[in-house]
Order: C-alpha cells, then sequence, then structure tokens
C-alpha cells in the first residue's frame, strides 16, 4: 500500500481508503461491513471515513463496533467523521458552536473512540459566522478530540476565509477538504481548489471517485434492480448521475481499461490517484471481494503515462482550462 501526507499535515493515510457513506448502518449490515474493513486492513488500508449523517448515525455505530470486535491498535488507523446533520432537532444541524461541540461528543460515543484523527464540517452553513465555525473547531482539537479539521464541498473563498479568520486569532486552522472528484466532476478539484494546494498546503480525502458507480460500466446496459441506484433515497442518480452522455464516455474508456489489462473502476480510480493533490481516494464497498479488486487500482496508477492521460482525456473532452 503507498501512504501519502495529508497535504503539509504530518499525518499519512493509505492512497485508498474505504468510506462508509451509503453501505454502513443502510444498506449492508454489521457483518457485511466487518468483512469489507477486515479486508481494507490486511491491504494496508489505515483510513476509514465517516460522517454523523450516514444512515442517521448507525454508520458510525457499525464502525465503532466493527473496530472494537476486530480489535485493532488505535493508532495503526486513522478515523474521521463530519459534522453538520445531526438530527431533527433546531440546533442538530449546522456549523454553531453548540452542534459542532455536540454533534462531535455525539460521534464519538457511538464510534465508542476518545478521538478520531479528522473532523469535517460537512457544508458550509450560511447561516453561522465563519469565526464562530472556526473557534469551535479550534475546541475541539485543544480538547483532543480531534487532530485535524477540515471542509468538505466548501468553495474556494469559504476556504480562504476560515484559514485567514484561524490565523488572525491565533486558531487552529483547517487543513484539508474532502470534495467530490471523478473523470465526470472535475472544475472544482483542478481548477477552483489550486490555490488552496499552492498557497495553504491543503491535503484532499475525495469521494466518489466512480461518480456513484457509473465509471464501473455496470449501469452501461441499464439500471439493474438492487443497484444503488434502486436504493431508497438514492433516486436522484437516475437523472443527475446515470445520463446517456456519461454512459457513451464509460464505453469510449473501456478500449483503454483493456489496453491496460484492469477493469473499468480500477481505471477510474488510479485516475485519480494520478493526481498529486490527492491525498486519499475514499472507496466504497458493500461486499469484501470489491475492496480486494479496488485496491488493485494501485497497481494500475503507475501504467498511466502522459499519453495513457491524453487519451483517457480525448474521450471526456471535460478538462478545466
Amino acid at each position: 500500500m503507498e501512504y501519502r501526507r495529508l497535504g503539509k499535515a504530518g499525518i499519512k493515510l493509505s492512497a485508498l481508503s474505504l468510506g462508509a457513506w451509503v453501505t454502513y448502518g443502510g444498506q449492508v449490515g454489521e457483518q457485511v461491513a466487518r468483512e469489507c474493513m477486515a479486508a481494507a486492513y490486511d491491504a494496508g488500508v489505515n483510513f476509514f471515513d465517516n460522517a454523523e449523517a450516514y444512515a442517521g448515525g448507525n454508520a458510525e455505530t457499525v464502525m465503532g463496533n466493527v473496530i472494537k470486535e476486530l480489535g485493532w491498535r488505535r493508532e495503526s488507523i486513522v478515523v474521521s467523521t463530519k459534522i453538520f446533520w445531526g438530527g431533527d432537532g433546531p440546533n442538530d444541524t449546522g456549523l454553531s458552536h453548540k452542534h459542532i461541540i455536540e454533534g462531535m461528543n455525539s460521534a464519538l460515543k457511538r464510534l465508542q473512540l476518545d478521538y478520531v484523527d479528522l473532523v469535517f464540517c460537512h457544508r458550509p452553513d450560511p447561516n453561522t459566522p465563519i469565526e464562530e465555525t472556526v473557534r469551535a473547531m479550534d475546541i475541539v482539537i485543544k480538547q483532543g478530540k480531534a487532530f485535524y479539521w477540515g471542509t468538505s464541498e466548501w468553495s474556494a473563498a469559504e476556504i480562504m476565509r476560515a484559514d485567514a479568520v484561524a490565523r488572525q486569532y491565533g486558531l487552529t486552522p483547517p487543513s484539508m477538504e474532502q470534495p467530490q472528484y471523478n473523470m465526470f466532476v472535475r472544475d472544482r478539484f483542478e481548477k477552483e481548489y489550486a490555490p488552496l494546494y499552492s498557497e495553504l498546503g491543503y491535503g484532499t480525502t475525495i469521494w466518489s471517485p466512480l461518480a456513484s458507480g457509473v465509471l464501473t460500466g455496470k449501469y452501461n446496459e441499464g439500471i439493474t434492480e438492487g443497484s444503488r441506484a434502486t436504493a431508497k433515497g438514492m433516486e436522484w442518480l437516475k437523472d443527475a448521475a446515470i445520463t446517456p452522455e456519461r454512459i457513451e464516455k464509460v464505453r469510449k474508456l473501456q478500449p483503454i481499461a483493456d489496453e491496460l489489462g484492469c477493469s473499468l473502476a480500477q481505471l477510474g480510480l488510479a485516475w485519480c490517484l494520478a493526481n498529486p493533490n490527492v491525498s486519499t481516494v475514499i472507496t466504497g464497498a458493500s461486499r469484501a471481494a470489491q475492496v480486494t479488486e479496488n485496491m488493485k487500482a494501485l497497481e494500475v496508477a503507475p501504467k498511466l503515462t502522459p499519453e495513457v492521460l491524453d487519451a483517457i482525456d480525448a474521450v471526456l473532452e471535460n478538462k478545466p482550462e
């Protein structure tokens, strides 16, 4: 397994990691989650991502149970959570001082951990001053409940503002972002965030590297019953992600994958790994065999020469200017 620094932060994450979004506490039970996490850990994965919003907190409960059952040394793993959507009460959402502290305490209780390594502000909160959020995150860090804090799907301007506030008042600045990044979603990561890498040394833990499964080719012949697109709450996939234009491009990527001797999924993951500003690629899995197959993307990444990347860009036709 390859390990990468989280931007300028001292912590190192496995280049491929495992997330709980959609699956843990929802689509799959604890036994399957345990098999997936064990397979990932055995392959060298040390980073496991979660959020208070996933399955209404059940995903954290499942992950906490699995970590305890498998008896992993706490120092050998990196665990994250994200704060924003914590419930239905008036103070259970957003990035107020109150919700950040209470949300963090509740997440740790579900995970059965004394601390998480990384905590993210799951979305920007236009109803809370950025200074209040930065101060609350600084308290979380100083209390030892997390080692680093960052953002998820914030604009570059919002991140720059948070960093400036932190430095102005001697608080802990954010150090990482968790954005969507894949062959179809590139502009923000490659263009808007460019100053974050060069000026702030920001790290990234990217999600949806396979565009909700579209880049695996499993929707090339249509949406089958039992797939993620038919799951409750995932109806948006049919309109927003699984489009005829995307399916056509995935078909055109198949010969490139064949030439490299890999699957479309492995090609999609390797393509993300090829970007030096990606600290780790968060993968998802509903069975252990998927984890094993995804890990093979590490062998594909070195094969992505400039010529291969140019061939991929010729198919995608979306490289940011």
